[in-house]
């Protein structure tokens, strides 16, 4: 019995965070979450209130999640990495593509704050409703529906651009879109082996392997 107790007691206890400071203090613990206004403003949103009901056991895992309609929400530390590498700062006007229940979009709203915008787009009607509905209450986010992939020529240019899908590669319209220093953040690749890219504009564009490789669902390009 002696001997089964120690083996036991050598075997790492795996805990699901149980709040979501607790899965934010283990971010930071890791060291994928070392941005402070990206810390607080993913404080500030509970990633519970996006998740549907079934999984609210797990909404704390550092973990992707179904959403329905084949879609997800993204595991948090894939939603740090990018969110620091976007670099989203007050008053930026923001492009998302890709809303699904709206978790990305409610982080964005919080650091560009009163005097920014952030316009998120999902070709799926279900989800687009899951969005609105879960980001009712932030008056600085706008839901649209339709094809993000051409971005939003009427809204444009935008000062961040962020892409929760992978592509194939880097959608010309949307670096069109993209305003003098502005950051683009997006999976290029396919859905399984993609790599986090980042687009900068300074007069010309220049585009940056993160060689953060992550998977996503797919970006439906017409």
């Amino acid at each position: 019995m002696f001997g089964v107790t120690v083996l036991l007691l050598a075997i790492p206890l795996i805990i699901m965070p149980y709040s979501n400071d607790a899965l934010i203090d283990h971010l930071v613990q890791t060291g994928l979450l070392s941005n402070k206004q990206v810390e607080a403003a993913m404080r500030a949103v509970d990633r519970k209130l996006f998740v549907p009901e079934e999984f609210h056991d797990r909404a704390y895992a550092d973990a992707p999640l179904p959403i329905g309609r084949n879609q997800t929400i993204s595991a948090p530390h894939m939603v740090a990495v990018m969110t620091q590498a976007l670099k989203p700062e007050s008053g930026n006007k923001v492009l998302e593509v890709g809303a699904g229940s709206g978790y990305q979009a409610a982080i964005l709203s919080a650091l560009v704050g009163e005097k920014g915008r952030v316009y998120t787009t999902e070709r799926i009607p279900e989800l687009a409703a899951t969005a609105k509905s879960n980001l009712k209450g932030y008056t600085n986010v706008k839901v649209l529906l339709g094809d993000g992939s051409k971005g939003l020529h009427e809204y444009a240019p935008f000062d961040r651009i962020v892409v929760s899908c992978a592509a194939r590669r880097i959608p010309k319209q949307l670096e069109e879109q993209l305003a003098e220093k502005g950051r683009m953040v997006i999976p290029v690749g396919n859905p399984l082996s993609a790599e986090l890219m980042l687009v900068e504009r300074n007069k010309e564009l220049k585009e940056t392997n993160l060689n953060f490789p992550c998977s996503f669902v797919p970006l439906i390009e017409d």
